[in-house]
């Protein structure tokens, strides 16, 4: 694999356990991370439908960063994740249109924990580019076990396209680079590939991170029949019991993925994160949404945790997602911690966990949380965070669009446009506060104006042509012209 000067910079500038590991161990990490579910689908958040005894259990383990944002779309938190800096400054404004693609110049998680003996495996959605120099087995994993655009099946008219006629069962799945045809409910099935890869990888002595990252539960809703007939049964349509059996069958999985770090004597040794990827889908969770009727006869309506917005907005509710860490006798189980804190974080919190001292030059704009992590009432300086829901016309000019669908977010306050909330005093933003508070509001814009004009230089796709093929089309196409596809052997675990 050929590596860009600045990647070659970082490598060769890097040291590696320059100071003491902060928790006195080198950890594995687990991320989950699921799409399009929000924060309110849980049972210990409220929701009044949904069983979640795994993620219930797993909430009351962990460490709880309670206001953790991140994007109000898949590509760009997933963008941030793997690079600790926001989406668009590694080019990421959409999640088609070759506007999803991560800059190549980006140095990636993984690439920054091999640095201290890490070993990757991503196992799922990827969603960050699907040319040949975009994935993940090009961008520092180890093993791959992934569909291709950002959902199963999906295709559109630029290089962002899944196999043809994939589906949630048995769904073609592109393995270190090859093709494989499976059985089983696709969620299910990256469960089952991450956890085999973690076994196999456990007797190594080598740390590992698992990105396991389900496309569930993004539409098209389809659950496992057994998962989606408990809400057909209380009334829920086919559609929405769908959404919530899928989210039901993640939490089986988590139950397996949890018993078998277990099993295997890892859980004491393993940070296990659990996650979304933006707020939860509209139709789910705004007020007044019907979802059905009850057994009484009442109607019922979407939950969304007295939050406003949902996916794709700029709101609290479009970005606020479960952060849920767990690392027993390191991190403090049943504790919350309300600070803000968001998907820029992650990179540079592992990296600090693992001794990594040097990271990315100019990368970087996340924190360590692990100040928090070892004390939630730590020194924390106030900062702002930046929402911008950006999915503009392909070809105009991007600042045309800068003071549309932003938001900025410090300890306190959300703007919104040209609204202010107070977070403290209203979560719920029910009421603007802005004619009260004019010096905030001003402070706020100028900060989110200095933002824009560092990122948008970084705004690589903006101009770039649309491709002319969909690569993971040709590349099934060329496979099953040469040789065919193979099916996958599922692992005994």
């Amino acid at each position: 694999m050929k590596l860009t000067l600045s990647l070659l910079s970082f490598f060769i500038s890097l040291s590696v356990f320059a100071k003491e590991l902060p928790f006195g161990a080198k950890p594995n990490v687990i991320l989950m991370i699921t799409d399009d579910q929000g924060y309110g689908p849980m049972g210990k958040h409220g929701n009044p439908w949904i069983k979640t005894p795994h993620l219930d259990k797993l909430h009351g383990q962990s460490t709880r960063f309670e206001r953790f944002l991140v994007s109000p779309t898949c590509s760009p938190t997933r963008a941030a994740l793997m690079s600790g800096r926001h989406p668009m400054k590694n080019g990421i404004t959409h999640t088609i249109l070759e506007r999803e693609r991560m800059a190549l110049s980006t140095v990636t998680l993984p690439q920054v924990l091999a640095e201290a003996g890490y070993v990757s495996g991503i196992f799922g959605k990827w969603h960050l580019g699907d040319e040949e120099p975009y994935q993940p087995h090009k961008r520092g994993f180890d093993e791959a076990f992934i569909h291709g655009a950002g959902g199963i099946g999906q295709s559109f008219k630029c290089s962002c396209a899944d196999v043809p006629g994939n589906k949630y069962f048995d769904p073609t799945i592109r393995h270190n680079g090859s093709f494989v045809r499976t059985k089983g409910y696709c969620t299910d099935l990256f469960f089952t590939a991450g956890m085999a890869w973690i076994k196999k990888i456990k007797d190594t002595g080598k740390p590992f991170f698992a990105y396991i990252t389900t496309n569930a539960p993004h539409g098209p809703f389809i659950a496992p029949p057994q998962n989606a007939k408990r809400f057909t049964d209380l009334g829920f349509s086919e559609r929405d019991a769908g959404f919530y059996g899928m989210i039901e069958n993640i939490d089986e999985n988590m139950g397996r993925l949890m018993n078998k770090l277990d099993q295997w004597n890892l859980s004491q040794d393993t940070i296990l994160i659990f996650m979304s990827d933006n707020g939860s889908v509209g139709s789910m969770v705004r007020e007044g949404s019907k979802l059905g009727t009850s057994e009484d006869g009442k109607p019922m309506e979407g939950f969304n945790a007295g939050m406003r917005g949902s996916k794709g907005s700029p709101h609290e509710g479009g970005v606020r997602v479960p952060f849920l860490v767990r690392w027993p006798g390191k991190f403090a189980a049943n504790q919350e911690i309300e600070r803000i804190s968001a998907h820029i974080d992650l990179l540079p919190t592992l990296a600090d966990i693992a001794g990594i001292e040097k990271l990315p030059k100019g990368q970087v704009e996340g924190r360590s949380l692990v100040p928090l992590l070892k004390n939630p009432k730590a020194k924390w300086k106030d900062r702002y965070l930046f929402t911008q829901v950006a999915r503009w016309k392909t070809g105009s000019e991007p600042t045309d669009r800068m003071w549309k669908g932003f938001a900025v977010r410090n300890e306190r306050y959300r703007l919104v446009e040209n609204s202010l909330y107070d977070m403290k005093n209203d979560p719920d933003q029910t009421e603007d506060v802005s004619e009260k508070n004019p010096e905030m509001v001003q402070a706020m814009r100028a900060a989110y104006e200095k933002f824009w004009k560092e990122a948008r230089p970084l705004m690589v796709n903006e101009d770039v042509p649309m491709s002319p093929t969909r690569p993971f089309h040709l590349l099934y196409a060329e496979q099953l012209e040469k040789g065919g596809i193979p099916d996958w052997k599922s692992p005994k675990l």
